[in-house]
């Protein structure tokens, strides 16, 4: 047998940054590691926290790819603007779905993946001690952005009760001007919840009042959702906000890294000079599949959701066992539901995982609001989240809640 020796502990010769502050490791980054420490243990820990994708790219995105990769001059650096033919269908993918008009070569910007747009936004934009509004329960890379962009994070707490929108009026009363960018997500992570049209005007007159850049986070406008909807559809949006959208979700393209920043040829041309710093382009072969992605019909996504349904169907079940409470109003590629009194997403997910071996997140990871919530990811196929099911104690016949809660 083998024997592995450890290295020797190495002291570091230089402190952390200020920067890094008290930026943490992302949750799900440690959180995968204690995983496959189990199951390193011979334990079968079933996965239902994060939102990965399990599903294939279209068969001819992945055709597109391995064409465009087996070329001999596919292989060089790229524009840092992403290909003409990239930006020329994120154009016509907005115009199609969102019934928005942008200008290909300036007011589109691809990404490798929407989340290193915040980043490039908050570099971009942010001086030391400017203030961030970021929703509480959120997306948890707003926070660690702001802080390493030398910002200062301002929360605002979203709840069940409002629909999980933020108060703008409220917000107005508590003085706004060293507020400078403000974070929404809808459809909305963690919670599901869908904004109403009327809701995003209201927001648009709300920046233009307080001179705050607002940036719409919209990875989840295709799943399980009525009706796709851009913020940059309001009339005059395009003075005040930015929106970053991605394949990640409804393309099944999450591991491929695409995304794309629409707004203003100002604003963009700002955060190039960020972000052309940061990066080379991105692989000529994978631009050209997303190109091909973009292209998919309103079928490739009816086909997407009629499977994130049926996964639903049993989440809500392993919500049921739980004894927790839900909506059925929400959407997008999870489930959230309120821990039954006298517990919290913590202890809940904590039994979860330890007991039973099924991995589930608490809502807390988003913020306090979510502390009394978890969440279930749809990423899984039916047969699994059965499989969680029956561990936790339920059965396959177990109904879903009649009316929300």
């Amino acid at each position: 047998m083998t024997t592995i020796t450890q290295p020797p502990a190495i002291t570091p010769i230089l402190p952390v940054s200020d920067r890094l502050g008290e930026t943490e490791e992302y949750y799900f980054s440690s959180k995968l590691r204690e995983i496959a420490a189990l199951r390193a243990q011979g334990r079968d820990i079933l996965n239902l926290g994060i939102g990965s994708p399990d599903l294939p790219p279209a068969p001819q995105v992945i055709a597109a790819l391995t064409a465009s990769a087996g070329l001999p001059d596919a292989h060089g650096y790229q524009p840092y603007t992403g290909r003409p033919e990239l930006r020329a269908a994120f154009a016509s993918w907005y115009r199609r779905f969102f019934h928005v008009d942008l200008d290909p070569a300036t007011e589109l910007l691809p990404l490798m993946g929407s989340k290193e747009g915040i980043m490039h936004i908050s570099m971009a934009f942010l001086n030391p001690g400017d203030e961030v509004l970021i929703p509480n329960p959120g997306y948890p890379t707003y926070r660690s952005a702001t802080e390493l962009a030398g910002g200062t994070v301002r929360t605002y707490d979203l709840n069940e009760d409002s629909g999980w929108l933020p108060d703008l009026d409220a917000l107005s009363d508590q003085g706004l001007d060293r507020v400078k960018i403000m974070w929404v997500n809808y459809p909305h992570m963690p919670t599901g919840a869908a904004a109403p049209f009327d809701f995003f005007t209201r927001l648009v007159d709300f920046a233009r009042h307080h001179r705050i850049l607002v940036v719409n986070d919209n990875p989840y406008a295709f799943i399980l959702t009525d009706r796709v909807q851009s913020l940059l559809s309001v009339p005059g949006a395009r003075e005040v906000a930015l929106e970053l959208s991605s394949l990640s979700k409804a393309q099944n393209m999450a591991g491929w890294r695409v995304g794309v920043l629409a707004g203003a040829a100002a604003y963009l041309q700002t955060v190039l000079r960020f972000k052309s710093n940061m990066d080379s382009g991105m692989f000529l072969p994978v631009q050209q599949a997303a190109t091909v992605a973009l292209g998919l019909g309103q079928d490739w996504y009816d086909r997407l959701n009629a499977t994130y349904r049926k996964r639903r169907t049993v989440a809500l079940q392993i919500m049921d066992v739980l004894d927790c409470s839900y909506s059925h109003n929400q959407v997008g590629l999870f489930v959230w539901a309120k821990t039954p009194p006298g517990t919290d997403g913590y202890r809940t997910c904590d039994r979860a995982l330890y007991d039973y071996d099924v991995f589930i997140t608490p809502g807390g990871i988003f913020g306090s609001a979510g502390d009394n919530y978890v969440r279930i990811s749809l990423c899984s196929p039916v047969e699994v989240l059965q499989q969680a099911l029956i561990r936790l104690g339920g059965g396959a016949q177990v109904q879903t809640k009649s009316q929300d809660q």
